[in-house]
């Protein structure tokens, strides 16, 4: 069972939240949901017991807990396979030794007997242990999160960032615990894991509560709904679409009981108005006076402010922006790319698809210079401004600043006002732009990044997996202001909104090269079309 009795949780006297609570029943499956900064990815380091409350407690109780965190954990010594069992250590031990074994054998002279006999010792010990089982759960695991089997002997620092983050989902994955917290476990899943995940989940015997933006992902696994917000923990019973359609009808309700109120206690007060000054109507107008100051007003639903920002260039650019030609560039003995080209012309919007580690964020890291080629070439339009989005961009944010100082360290020449007003749009006004970087949530990390990133003057936008840890509403401002912009970008994603309202050119990162899948055509403008239609 996870449970919360009433929780309070203040950060330098900022309260977070204020007297949560609710249980979450051994075997159920619940979304925790709500808007960046409401304390989600707090409230499950809470439950986990690796942050405690203000005051009230939190935690689980009956068994054992596995917790995904947004940033990925191991050992980077360590190989994939070998990370996989280290919430095993006996079994692996076991393992290490009938390796040892094996190979001390051809050898043993003497030694051959009690060798032969220890060995069968270990295997009972090691069926004993499940061990066999562990094996299977964890090839099960591997391939369904799209880990191919010679990926199992690389040392995890060789993986890249999305990765990585399987990595550190299959290690939860495969220890079967308990109860498991999930925050974020879809951000960085192509379609086919994420619909793996979403069936590992579904047939999960145990106590579930996640964590993510994905709606769709949540109407496939959640059976229950806890919003946090302002009126703290409110549960909704059902998939993410039924909370959302139920959400709707008491957001309706409490508009309705205010406005009905409203009118009410308005007649009170115009007749306290209207016979104040009477005599014989005095009694009257006390007696409504104490029974209006009695009333508990019912406040009206407060809508949900979302960040709402436009991008635009700085500059015209050459009308060939960013040429790679027959560019090759390897990981040890591992090609990444293998005579790659790509040509971005101005105002294209082109994007990069394909599984993680088919090399989208390296051929950005190229184009940037971050990485060089051992052939090929990269050339830049002369009066090419390319800007930068990296995918793991807010974890490069410096936790000792405040937001106004991290964002106004990237604002070149830009006013004050200039960079106030940016921070307005991504919601940070008043003293939210005094908060430290070391407080704010991963949704909130993850605005300052994109606002310090959009304030600096470009023409061309390399964006890595953009809309990650994105909330839905600041997610639908970014792709519509993409829409709008009338730069160039090229963008690796899997989410399918840039794919179908940004892309005019799709690319999909297979074997090593870029191959253009998809040009759309650029809709004809009104003034265009009267013309056509004249002619």
């Amino acid at each position: 069972m996870l449970f919360a009795e009433n929780v309070t949780k203040s950060f330098g006297g900022f309260d977070l939240f204020t007297s949560v609570s609710f249980n979450v029943a051994d075997g159920e499956r619940v979304a925790l949901v709500g808007p960046n900064g409401a304390g989600k990815t707090t409230l499950l380091r809470m439950l986990a017991g690796e942050d405690q409350p203000s005051s009230g407690s939190a935690g689980h109780r009956n068994g054992t807990l596995g917790y995904l965190k947004q940033e990925s954990g191991f050992d980077p010594q360590n190989t994939l396979e070998q990370e996989m069992w280290v919430a095993f250590p006996e079994p692996l031990a076991i393992s290490r030794r009938l390796a040892a074994i094996e190979a001390e054998l051809p050898d043993a002279g003497g030694q051959a007997p009690a060798l032969v006999a220890e060995s069968v010792d270990l295997y009972e010990r090691f069926a004993l242990l499940d061990g066999h089982e562990v094996e299977s759960r964890v090839d099960r695991v591997l391939s369904g999160l799209g880990f191919k089997k010679q990926d199992r002997a690389k040392a995890c620092r060789s993986f890249s960032g999305g990765w990585r983050m399987r990595i550190s989902l299959a290690k939860v994955l495969v220890r079967q615990p308990d109860h498991m917290l999930l925050d974020e476990p879809t951000n960085h899943l192509d379609p086919k894991a994420r619909d793996w995940l979403a069936r590992e989940l579904r047939g999960y015997i145990g106590t579930l509560m996640i964590v993510t933006h994905d709606g769709a992902f949540l109407d496939l696994v959640a059976k229950r709904v806890l919003e946090i917000g302002e009126a703290g923990v409110v549960s909704y019973t059902g998939n993410y679409t039924k909370y959302l359609i139920e959400k709707e009808k008491r957001r309706l309700r409490q508009e309705q009981a205010a406005a009905r109120q409203e009118r009410q206690l308005a007649s009170q007060q115009e007749f306290i108005d209207r016979f104040r000054a009477k005599a014989t109507k005095a009694k009257q107008v006390k007696s409504r006076e104490k029974a209006l100051a009695k009333v508990q007003r019912i406040a009206p639903p407060r809508r949900e402010r979302s960040a709402k920002f436009s991008i635009r260039s700085h500059g015209r650019v050459e009308q060939k922006v960013l040429t790679l030609d027959s560019v090759s560039l390897a990981f040890g003995d591992e090609l990444v790319l293998i005579d790659t080209s790509l040509t971005l012309e101005r105002g294209q919007k082109a994007v990069l698809v394909g599984p993680n580690g088919s090399g989208k964020s390296t051929l950005l890291h190229v184009a940037m210079g971050q990485m060089r080629p051992f052939e090929g070439t990269v050339l830049w339009a002369e009066r090419a401004r390319p800007g930068y989005y990296e995918q793991h961009q807010d974890e490069a944010l410096n936790p000792r600043h405040t937001v106004l100082e991290e964002v106004r360290a990237a604002a070149g020449t830009a006013t004050e006002q200039r960079v106030r007003a940016v921070l307005g749009e991504f919601l940070f006004s008043g003293d939210d732009v005094f908060k430290p970087i070391s407080v704010l949530s991963g949704g909130e990390r993850s605005r300052v990044a994109l606002a310090k990133f959009l304030i600096q003057e470009t023409n061309v936008l390399l964006l890595d997996e953009p809309t990650n840890h994105l909330d839905k509403a600041t997610r639908e401002s970014l792709v519509k202001a993409l829409e709008k912009y009338d730069g160039t970008i090229l963008c690796a994603t899997h989410d399918p909104a840039i794919l179908e309202r940004v892309a005019t050119h799709v690319y999909e990162m297979r074997d090593g090269a870029c191959v253009n899948i998809r040009t759309v055509e650029p809709a004809a403008s009104p003034k265009t079309q009267s013309k056509k239609h004249r002619k």
